[in-house]
């Protein structure tokens, strides 16, 4: 956790993706149909505490949410959500901080709180790459 903070000195944003480094942020998969799991995804999100949906484009498989950290910053989110094949689909997602200088790591968490509560909501669907 402390390299994350001393990473985000500098860096004011994180994403997942299939050639990341920290297991934490690989590309999550689950066994779900493209638009179930779009449904249950937005479901999620919009219930998380603290974060704004601001758009949805549904044919793009895109969701934007916005996030006010506890120093007042604002996160721009994009969860990009994939079909693998009809009945599994991916999400990443990218989160960055407004303004300048670093983040102290809160884009880093905010990502493992999606991914912790699209673990929760559907523990039952996730598959291995």
């Amino acid at each position: 956790m402390l390299k994350r903070v001393l990473t985000g000195l500098i860096r004011s944003h994180e994403q997942t993706g299939e050639k990341a480094k920290d297991p934490l942020l690989k590309t999550r998969y689950y066994r779900m149909a493209a638009d179930d799991f779009w449904e249950e995804v937005l479901s999620a999100v919009k219930k998380m505490p603290g974060y704004k949906v601001l758009h949805e484009v549904k044919s793009v498989g895109e969701i934007v949410l916005e996030k006010k950290t506890f120093t007042g910053r604002i996160q721009d989110i994009t969860l990009t959500l994939v079909k693998i094949n009809p009945n599994k689909s991916a999400i990443d997602v990218y989160s960055a901080s407004r303004g300048s200088l670093g983040d102290l790591g809160s884009n880093y968490r905010t990502i493992l709180d999606i991914h912790s509560a699209l673990d929760r909501k559907l523990k039952d669907y996730k598959a291995s790459e």
